[in-house]
């Protein structure tokens, strides 16, 4: 129920194929996105990450039937298991992807929901549509937010907004996610969504992969980072990038008056 293929393109196309669920993650479905995500970066072929979903959501999070928290409340609930349940679950697969030394664009083709709100927004890039839905629910369910999104949500939109989202439930729907932060691009219409994050994640695949990876982690860093040791780690980050062959490249092409050819180098 999750579809992995690599192109010639260098991207890696993670697809959530359970649409019946609104690809709802099982058990199953969330170690094997770990499992895609893992491979990705194992990869020398892959150079970016596109993640959507099938039918007319993108993820509705977490199938309850798989959740250890549906069991709150009855004899033998194991509070201790939810937390390693989250640990090795949901918070791994975002922690694979915000890590990940790979751009990623996640193309978010319908509604989103708590976790599946946060596997998108752990991308570097996010493209919705008009009609798309982000979703928390967590205070219905007199849960705490979970899957990275009291990490995530801050960042991107600012505390006092992502307190609304996880404490009133407040959700964004289309543009409006781009004017909070949570998305990139708004595209005018549902059917351009996927040939446009598509083509966004072929342009980051050609790019300089090595550079954009370091770039992307100083980036992630900087909020926990002060300005000394962030400056010490862009220093380091740097150094490591001018040993690379794509800055050897990007050099050469531009004395040459070229567009550089990263994505074929040896």
């Amino acid at each position: 129920m999750i579809d992995y293929a690599v192109g010639d393109d260098h991207v890696a196309r993670i697809t959530l194929n359970r649409p019946d669920a609104k690809n709802a993650l099982t058990v199953e479905m969330r170690d094997d996105l770990v499992s895609a995500v893992r491979r990705s970066r194992a990869d020398d072929k892959v150079r970016a990450v596109l993640i959507t979903g099938t039918g007319d959501a993108f993820c509705a999070g977490m199938d309850l039937r798989a959740s250890t928290v549906t069991n709150a409340g009855q004899a033998g609930f194991n509070a201790r298991a939810t937390s390693e349940a989250l640990r090795v679950g949901v918070q791994a697969f975002i922690t694979e992807l915000w890590e990940l030394d790979k751009p990623t664009v996640a193309a978010v083709n319908g509604t989103a929901v708590g976790p599946g709100a946060h596997l998108a927004l752990a991308c570097d890039f996010v493209v919705v549509h008009p009609t798309t839905r982000f979703v928390w629910s967590f205070a219905r369910w007199g849960l705490v937010v979970d899957a990275g999104g009291a990490y995530l949500l801050p960042r991107l939109v600012g505390l006092p907004r992502a307190k609304a989202m996880v404490m009133l439930g407040e959700g964004a729907v289309g543009a409006e996610a781009v004017a909070m932060g949570l998305a990139y691009r708004c595209v005018d219409t549902p059917e351009e969504l996927l040939a446009t994050a598509d083509g966004l994640a072929v342009r980051l695949a050609a790019g300089p992969t090595r550079s954009l990876g370091l770039s992307k982690q100083l980036l992630n860093a900087t909020f926990e980072t002060g300005l000394a040791p962030s400056l010490d780690r862009e220093a380091q980050a740097q150094a490591m990038a001018a040993t690379s062959p794509e800055m050897a490249e990007g050099m050469a092409a531009f004395r040459e008056r070229r567009d550089p050819d990263f994505a074929n180098l040896r």
